[in-house]
């Protein structure tokens, strides 16, 4: 009865993620982009101001939405467990190359799979790079790489992301003056904020309730083959997202032209690859953070924390991709990248 359950709630989050994925962009969000955490955040920090990309500010309400829906599930089930002290720092360093990593590819793994179920073919070699980075991993894992163990937190500090989220659903909706809006590009295109605000807390709530994460579906795959529920939300959110994209005439087979992308194939693997890896490290894609934050993990309000402050120095920086390719700084975050997790996995390492 309970793997039943566990089935159809992991298969009902994909069904959602990925059918609101399209339906969010067909309702105003930039094309390809209906959800996409890296994105969010990026033009989320730039909305308070933390980098100065005009292009790139607006407090997204899928993003509160998510953090919120996932408080709102785990009080209402009694999942909210405070809890941390797995090497803070750590986490907040690679919370902040995942999101240089997703800047690079122009994209988290839930837009990645978007652009790839909307046809754009230049996205197979981040799919490539995902999957190596997971491998990778697993590999690190099989052979004793791994953080601190948690603990349970007596403190209030697992309060404090899903207050700092509450905050910003207040800042949204009073509108104070420091708080900024793109009036062009990809900050200034979004769905009506009510749609995106409901969005968020359903899609937060169940993916609460399921633990369902891209990166932790291909990582359960390669360990425990097709018995894994989380394989088939996975596949739900594919066939969803290739279905939507497919009605509503969103779907453009090819190379070239595709929005939110490059042809920087080698970057797109890379890039890709770094999120894979410290995925697993840090136990889930940047999407799974959220949801780990919302439910009182401290550890995963760090990464937070980290892919914001890592959201701000990639518009900052100019590590972030554009169509006409990825920058000097961006090709230098990603190997900075790679050079800190295979020391950090040294450092780490259970002999």
């Amino acid at each position: 009865m309970l793997r039943n359950r566990e089935f159809w709630l992991v298969m009902t989050s994909g069904l959602l993620l990925g059918a609101l994925g399209v339906m969010l962009a067909v309702w105003g969000n930039p094309e390809n982009s209906g959800i996409c955490v890296s994105c969010f955040i990026e033009t989320s920090a730039g909305a308070l101001g933390l980098h100065d990309n005009q292009r790139m500010q607006y407090l997204r309400p899928e993003l509160i939405g998510f953090v919120l829906g996932a408080v709102l599930s785990a009080v209402a089930f009694r999942d909210f467990k405070s809890r941390g002290g797995s090497s803070p720092l750590t986490r907040l360093f690679l919370g902040i190359f995942m999101i240089f990593g997703c800047a690079v590819f122009i994209g988290c793994p839930i837009k990645l799979l978007l652009r790839l179920t909307a046809g754009d073919m230049s996205s197979v070699a981040g799919v490539a790079g995902l999957i190596a980075g997971v491998w990778i991993g697993l590999k690190g894992l099989a052979h004793g790489v791994e953080l601190a163990a948690q603990s349970k937190a007596r403190s209030s500090g697992s309060l404090l992301i899903p207050a700092f989220f509450l905050i910003l659903l207040v800042f949204f909706m009073v509108r104070p003056g420091f708080l900024l809006f793109s009036f062009q590009g990809g900050g200034a295109q979004y769905a009506p904020w009510l749609v995106s605000l409901s969005s968020g807390l359903v899609l937060g709530g169940l993916a609460q309730r399921s633990r369902f994460c891209i990166t932790g579906s291909i990582r359960n795959f390669m360990m425990m083959g097709l018995r894994v529920p989380a394989l088939w939300g996975l596949l739900a959110f594919i066939a969803a997202a290739l279905v939507a994209n497919m009605v509503t005439g969103r779907f453009n087979f090819g190379l070239y032209g595709q929005p939110g992308a490059h042809l920087e194939y080698i970057w797109s693997f890379l890039g890709m690859g770094m999120v894979g890896w410290i995925s697993v490290l840090i136990g889930g894609c940047p999407f799974r953070q959220l949801i780990k934050a919302g439910e009182g993990d401290a550890d995963a309000g760090l990464v937070v924390i980290g892919m914001f402050i890592g959201g701000a120095l990639a518009q900052s920086w100019g590590i972030a991709a554009t169509a006409s390719g990825v920058s000097l700084y961006g090709k230098i975050s990603i190997l900075a990248g790679f050079a800190l997790v295979a020391v950090g996995s040294l450092l780490f390492r259970q002999r």
